[in-house]
């Protein structure tokens, strides 16, 4: 009895207080009815608050009565505050409808993206300034955050097959687009917000802290400068809201696949001039690859500062951190069967490591002097680390004594290696908008600095070739003619410094004994290239045509053994020219046409590479493209053709060289042509769909070796498609559940071309993926297959030692939580 009275009396004394209160429930609609997820519903001047759910529904308990005030806000829609006056014990049920806002483009991404879908309405990478694609003549693929997470992808390369024309090249973060291969750490192809970030090479870049991954297609010199011929990707980072909105999510899967992400946003003042956003990472995973891992650290804070209605300041700031192994692909048998090796196999000893880390932070501010003039300044300091021990191919298979071959054993090669590069990138330029007569006017004009260095202290440790005859040096590669030079073992066979790895063998993959390696040192000399871009851009609208003229002046210094006394410079100069056209043909259909010249300089710095050879001439490059945009559905659903002539000068190939695998060799003139389709957004509201289509003749028509012309380019299909869905029931007693289904296929390419006259070929393959979805409030489920078939297939590749086999079936589980 003495312990009940104390809650009896706590009871009592309590009913008081809970009479004062009272709830608030209701629903959010737009104006055509369909229910509205993710509104800020608050309590004004109190931490009262909730989202709505996907049916629009929302309840507040426990509101202090009286006169009180509640605001319903979201990105896109007028933000609307009701008054209301609530009574001890009352229940007030609302019925809201919120009318979208006109979106006011921003001249630099400051804030976050307010659409939703797999759809995107504007993009800065067509023009530096937000431009509606439709309004962009040129060709720009995108995909979002949204649909990133309904395959349940975590780097780019999973992504880029929903892009017409844009195909994996390697394991490496290197792709294909229209033909022509862009690679991560070269600088030329690969953007961060519109800035050139020093990335790795070797790992596919990460994504949980990207709101959407852009490619503009063919050459954007006229805006970049150096800018790679068949296009640029830019991964755009999430940005801070005006909305709180906090998420966290969880995978595990096939490999051993382990990962955590969470995204956190939202005001950091009552007034909302100071926001954040936090983006983290973390991935634990393995690999159908033997002895392949991954463990990725991202984090990623975002703060935007808007002091006033004129100017907008933002600081991003990202940090990665990668611990795994460097997958060179897969080897075969000499006589070029993909199918004699498994595709688990890999040439890596167990003691091998990568590992990489890198910060890009960037300052991003806007200030509008007058309602029509604004200036923009953008700053990004970007640093990677390389820290490498590798077991790999040496380009060879294994010979023997009278010079043959043994098809089932590789030559190897042992590499040791650290580098650390420092970018520098610097954008400044001003908005003009004016009228003169029938005439608006967009008037940009900018100045770019852009610095990269290698920083002292790279070097390399190499073991390769074959001993000596006195086993106490090394020779590169074996001549069977001046066999007294080498050591030979009781089989008359030279013997190699690092042992051959035995295809055949299960435990080839073992602990090496590196003491016994004979090795070479190299220093890599500190170098700096920097280029300076002066360009003026105008985009004139003369009633339902929109005239686009660019033109840039680009100048570029590669600096050789920088700062060690003996430097040599390289200079080029280069004018680029881009003119662009667009006609509405009403407010759904767009066509245009464009015409923009391309430059990339090849100098040692931007390769890489000190064996790479050279030296070589800058690629050059323009294209010639028409097409259309529209949009269906209420604006919820948008299309693209594309049909484009790209020609290039001076692309390098590898020279597929026995004891020079890093050799390249330079090309004459290749032409791309073709045509690409895609389709983007929502059919109905639960109805979402993404699709597209590309055919590329991408062939040599030029070269010093006629057996290549007509040839069709290394890794460059001429058919490619893809097709992604998913339908989310809304309503009755299933509500909740999603399916998603994809395909998507690759016609067969070649490998390198190198000098022989039977290039390796990769064949065409078709995969199929699923998913199904469980959605109840802010909670989800979801659970995606990946090669529902389990088809074996590559995704490219250089040759018959270096394939790069396609993930088997894999399937992984995905929880996620709104808060």
């Amino acid at each position: 009895m003495k312990y009940i009275l104390p809650f009896v009396l706590l009871w009592f004394t309590s009913l008081p207080l809970l009479a004062q209160t009272g709830e608030i429930t209701g629903s959010v609609k737009d104006t055509k009815g369909k229910p509205l997820e993710f509104i800020n519903v608050m309590v004004v001047d109190s931490q009262l608050g909730t989202i709505t759910d996907f049916n629009g529904d929302f309840i507040i308990k426990a509101v202090p009565s009286g006169p009180l005030k509640l605001s319903f806000s979201s990105l896109g829609y007028i933000k609307q505050v009701k008054d209301l006056a609530l009574k001890p014990g009352q229940i007030i049920h609302l019925e809201v409808n919120l009318k979208e806002s006109e979106v006011t483009l921003q001249t630099v991404e400051i804030l976050g993206r307010s659409e939703t879908s797999y759809r995107n309405n504007s993009s800065f990478i067509g023009t530096k300034s937000a431009t509606a694609l439709k309004d962009v003549p040129q060709s720009i693929g995108y995909v979002t955050k949204e649909l990133a997470l309904d395959q349940g992808a975590f780097r780019v390369n999973d992504v880029v097959k929903n892009i017409s024309g844009v195909n994996q090249f390697t394991f490496y973060n290197d792709i294909t687009i229209r033909g022509h291969r862009i690679q991560g750490q070269k600088t030329s192809g690969n953007l961060v917000n519109g800035m050139r970030a020093m990335t790795s090479f070797w790992k596919q870049q990460l994504i949980p802290h990207i709101e959407r991954v852009e490619v503009i297609k063919g050459p954007a010199s006229a805006l970049f400068g150096n800018a790679s011929a068949g296009g640029t990707i830019n991964r755009v980072t999430k940005k801070p809201l005006k909305e709180s909105r906090q998420s966290v999510s969880s995978t595990l899967g096939s490999f051993n696949t382990f990962r955590v992400v969470g995204d956190f946003t939202g005001p950091m003042t009552e007034d909302e001039t100071l926001l954040y956003r936090l983006n983290l990472g973390y991935e634990n995973s393995g690999s159908f690859r033997d002895l392949q891992y991954d463990k990725n650290l991202v984090v990623a804070p975002s703060f935007s500062f808007l002091p006033s209605d004129k100017t907008r300041l933002n600081l991003d700031i990202v940090y990665q951190q990668s611990d795994g192994r460097l997958d060179r692909g897969q080897a075969v048998f000499g006589n070029g069967d993909l199918f004699s090796v498994p595709i688990t196999k890999a040439l890596n000893a167990v003691d091998d490591y990568l590992k990489e880390e890198s910060v890009n932070a960037t300052i991003s501010l806007n200030h509008q002097f007058t309602q029509n003039i604004s200036f923009n300044s953008v700053y990004m300091r970007s640093n990677y680390a390389e820290d490498l021990l590798e077991h790999r191919s040496n380009n060879v298979f294994a010979v023997l004594g009278d010079g043959s071959i043994d098809p089932e054993k590789v030559g190897m090669r042992v590499g040791i290696r650290k580098r650390n590069w420092s970018n520098n990138n610097f954008s400044n330029y001003f908005n003009f908008d004016f009228e003169t007569s029938i005439i608006e006017h967009q008037l940009l004009v900018g100045y770019d600095y852009f610095q990269q260095v290698l920083l002292p202290g790279g070097s390399q440790l190499a073991a390769r070739g074959y001993y000596s005859a006195d086993g106490q040096s090394s020779i590169n590669s074996y001549n069977p003619e001046n066999k007294e030079a080498y050591l030979l073992d009781g089989q008359g066979n030279p013997v190699p410094i690092v042992a051959h790895f035995d295809l055949t063998d299960p435990f080839a993959n073992q602990m090496r004994d590196m003491s016994k390696y004979i090795y070479t040192t190299s220093n890599f000399a500190p170098s700096k290239l920097n280029s300076h871009g002066f360009y003026i851009q105008e985009q004139a609208t003369i009633g339902d045509f929109k005239i686009l003229l660019g033109l840039r002046q680009e100048y570029y210094r590669d600096v050789l053994d920088y700062k060690v006394g003996t430097e040599d410079n390289v200079t080029q100069n280069a004018l680029i020219p881009r003119v662009g056209l667009v006609y509405t043909i009403n407010p759904h259909l767009n066509v245009y046409g464009t015409y923009v010249q391309g430059y990339q300089p090849q100098t040692a710095t931007v390769i890489n590479d000190p064996n790479a050879g050279g030296p070589f001439d800058p690629l050059t490059s323009e294209l010639n493209e028409i097409g259309a945009k529209s949009d269906w559905f209420d604006g919820k659903f948008s299309g693209s053709l594309a049909f484009y002539h790209l020609t290039e000068w001076g692309s390098l190939f590898n020279a597929n060289e026995p004891g020079q695998p890093d050799l390249l060799i330079q090309n004459g003139e290749e032409v791309s042509k073709g045509f690409e389709i895609d389709l983007a957004g929502n059919i109905t509201p639960n109805w979402s769909l993404t699709a597209s289509y590309a055919f590329n003749d991408a062939v040599i028509t030029q070269n010093e070796d006629e057996n290549l012309i007509g040839k069709q380019k290394p890794n460059a299909p001429r058919n490619t498609g893809n097709i992604w869905t998913k339908y989310l029931i809304k309503e009755g007693q299933f509500k909740g559940l999603g399916f998603g289904f994809g395909a998507n296929f690759v016609s067969e390419r070649f490998g390198s071309l190198g000098a022989t006259d039977n290039p390796p070929i990769f064949p065409g393959y078709e995969l199929f993926d699923a998913a199904v979805y469980y959605k109840m409030n802010r909670f989800q489920i979801q659970m995606n297959v990946n090669n529902l078939f389990d088809k074996t297939h590559w995704v490219g590749g250089y040759d018959y030692l270096r394939a790069f086999p396609g993930a088997p079936r894999n399937a992984m589980t995905t929880i996620s939580y709104i808060f």
